[in-house]
């Protein structure tokens, strides 16, 4: 079988990050470049406070998109993992101890790692075969023994398992432990109600399933988490005088300069993203669905995580029973033009717990601007290359 002639790229590589952006984030980004000057906070002259006006906005865009009452609460990072370091080395101490699960991505395993050299004891859980881990599993850890916190992803950035977080922040609330939740790949691929999950902390990417710019990401610190400040600073305001950061959020958190054009391009996606939801929500499921039915099909070809029909966000890795996944992900890039990640993806965990931490998976992962003719070409394009 032939398959049609290839565009300069099928962009299967979403889980790392979203693209193309949409329109309106583009134009937002590029404006804020030739019509933003000042810092926002600094100064009081007209272009600073409409900075700093743009800023705001972008801020309550964020928190309407992750459903969060007091926009005060999301913090600006400048990443995902930057946020997830901030909570986890600012609310842990020596003696403290974290549960957290054998599918973390290294946002989480690295940081914990340090931690544990510095006397934080941490007791990882298992998933299951698919990468889903059971709430009783994680219930027995934290009454083993007292608990600091329970650290866990919202979905896999390996297999697109999504986790019970409400059912975790339960089990971790009943113990007295904070709930931390690593939500790289939640937001955008699923509705995500934060107040309603209950959690203590979020962290999220701005540039994944939210559509917008690389190095922004968002922190979520319930009212009363209150880290030590990962960064001190220059904040601007009425503070600049004292030594010592201020107690208000989010300054306490925004020392130095913000990433202005990177916060008004993840406001304009959040905006996108909150208008576009349900339709952006149905149209991943479908691919993901036939993309799923379409790999099954395949000879050789096993598909890590979730069942067909079962919930994920539309992460697939895959794996072969005779070509090796770097091989794979190589062909289609410069054979049909099919952007896709190979290896472990860093998340070493999930691929051992997987039986995959040999050389890991190739990894198919579909996002906004992905169509069902971009998913027939894939899998054309893999029944071609392989044996």
């Amino acid at each position: 079988m032939h398959t049609p002639a290839a565009p300069a790229v099928r962009y299967f590589d979403h889980a790392a990050t979203s693209w193309p952006k949409p329109v309106p984030v583009i134009e937002a980004f590029a404006d804020s470049l030739v019509s933003f000057g000042g810092n926002p906070g600094r100064g009081a002259h007209a272009m600073a406070l409409r900075t700093g006006r743009a800023v705001l906005e972008a801020r309550r865009s964020c928190a309407e998109v992750l459903g969060v009452s007091d926009s005060r609460d999301v913090i600006f990072t400048a990443s995902s993992t930057c946020g997830i370091n901030m909570a986890l080395k600012g609310l842990l101490d020596p003696g403290d101890r974290v549960v957290t699960t054998s599918m973390e991505h290294n946002a989480v395993a690295r940081p914990l790692n340090t931690l544990a050299k510095a006397g934080v004891t941490v007791d990882v859980v298992y998933a299951d075969p698919t990468g889903q881990i059971d709430p009783d599993d994680v219930e027995r850890a934290v009454q083993a023994a007292p608990t600091r916190m329970v650290v866990c992803q919202h979905a896999s950035n390996v297999t697109g398992s999504v986790q019970p977080i409400g059912d975790l922040a339960d089990i971790a609330h009943e113990a007295g432990a904070l709930a931390v939740v690593d939500g790289s790949q939640g937001p955008g691929h699923l509705p995500v109600d934060i107040d309603a999950l209950g959690v203590d902390v979020y962290a999220t990417s701005g540039h994944k399933g939210l559509l917008g710019p690389q190095g922004v990401g968002l922190l979520y610190l319930k009212p009363g988490v209150d880290p030590r400040p990962f960064c001190e600073g220059g904040t601007g305001g009425g503070t600049s005088g004292s030594l010592e950061m201020p107690s208000d959020r989010p300054d306490r958190y925004e020392a130095g300069t913000l990433n202005t054009p990177g916060i008004i391009g993840v406001g304009a996606a959040a905006r996108f993203v909150a208008e576009q939801l349900d339709e952006i929500h149905a149209t991943e499921q479908a691919l993901g669905r036939r993309l799923h039915e379409g790999l099954l099909e395949i000879d050789g070809i096993r598909v890590l995580g979730p069942d067909l029909g079962l919930e994920r966000v539309p992460v697939f890795t895959v794996v072969h029973e005779s070509v090796e996944p770097d091989r794979i992900a190589f062909e289609l890039d410069r054979k049909y033009g099919i952007a896709v990640r190979a290896g472990l993806h860093c998340a070493p965990w999930a691929h051992e717990t997987l039986g995959t931490s040999e050389g890991g998976g190739v990894r198919i992962s579909i996002g906004w601007g992905l169509d069902r003719e971009d998913v027939e070409y894939l899998l054309a394009s893999l029944r071609e290359l392989l044996p």
